[in-house]
């Protein structure tokens, strides 16, 4: 029979084993997850600046991701003025062999091509907004559809622009007003296309009212070329800044994902420790449980 006193003896080691048992669960959770603790009231004191740090890395996220939709809306832009900078320098280079040969064959086409070029452009749109727009996004920037269509026009005429730039925060208290409108990028080579309109159709030989026309449109297009080129860098500048920016706030989302990490994760080297430690404390834990159990004041009579 067992002995009355082995009984306290027995419970003690019973606590002792079921302890030994929580903590081996609560270390072999930790290897599962990756983490220290399952919920933010077990990690005590650390929990508010963690739960700080999981705002912050949600709001640099979200500055860095509308920063990625603003550098994508300034490519965008850049890409259309490009476009037109190339089509309009062509253009200006066939004039000036034409005005110096004193011969126009095949200029039309090249003005026609510019034009379609250039109006195309400041119609860009961007998932059905109009880019060049400014906040008319659902207006037509550039209004007139053929080269023809601009003798006798104003700039009220054709361009369907207000001067609202779009505005975006890209970082914290940092809004930026970004974007180009039609009339600000094409108003000085309207003009130039105007006096090419003005001039009628070309043929192989111009008249002298065409080569005046054709002089002035080539003024025109230099004023033009210099207001669009002035347009594009500033569009460059803010693209480099919105990027700056968008990388600024990469680099403090890690920072606050480094300092969760840091009291989140668990040490999976220092788990495996300490599993295969409370592992062997429970296995002798449950040896000498089982010994205890099995003394008897009948082995020691004889």
């Amino acid at each position: 029979m067992n002995r009355i006193a082995t009984i306290p003896l027995q419970m003690t080691l019973a606590n002792a084993i079921s302890r030994a048992q929580g903590q081996l669960a609560i270390t072999q959770q930790q290897i599962a997850t990756g983490k220290k603790a399952q919920s933010y009231a077990d990690l005590g004191t650390q929990s508010s600046r963690i739960l700080s740090a999981h705002s912050m890395i949600a709001r640099q996220e979200a500055h860095a991701a509308v920063a990625a939709q603003v550098g994508t809306t300034l490519s965008i832009y850049d890409a259309g003025m490009t476009t037109i900078d190339s089509s309009v320098s062509d253009l200006r280079q066939t004039l000036l062999q034409a005005i110096g040969t004193g011969q126009t064959t095949g200029l039309q086409a090249s003005i026609e091509g510019a034009f379609h070029e250039f109006r195309v452009s400041l119609n860009t749109t961007e998932r059905g907004v109009a880019l060049f727009g400014g906040s008319q996004t659902e207006a037509v920037p550039f209004k007139v559809d053929t080269l023809p269509a601009l003798v006798g026009t104003l700039d009220a005429d054709v361009f369907g622009n207000d001067n609202v730039r779009p505005s975006a925060e890209v970082s914290e208290g940092l809004s930026v007003d970004y974007g180009r409108t039609a009339s600000e990028v094409g108003s000085g080579l309207y003009q130039a296309f105007r006096a090419l309109a003005e001039a009628g159709p070309l043929g192989a030989t111009p008249t002298p009212a065409q080569t005046a026309k054709l002089n002035e449109a080539l003024g025109l297009l230099d004023t033009g070329l210099a207001q669009l080129r002035n347009a594009n860098a500033d569009n460059g500048r803010m693209q480099n800044e919105v990027d700056t920016l968008s990388k600024r706030a990469e680099q403090r989302s890690l920072l606050w994902k480094d300092i969760i990490s840091k009291n989140e994760d668990a040490d999976l080297s220092e788990v495996a420790i300490n599993l295969t430690r409370q592992k062997t404390v429970l296995e002798a834990s449950y040896s000498v449980f089982s010994q205890l159990s099995r003394l008897s004041l009948v082995s020691y009579l004889n």
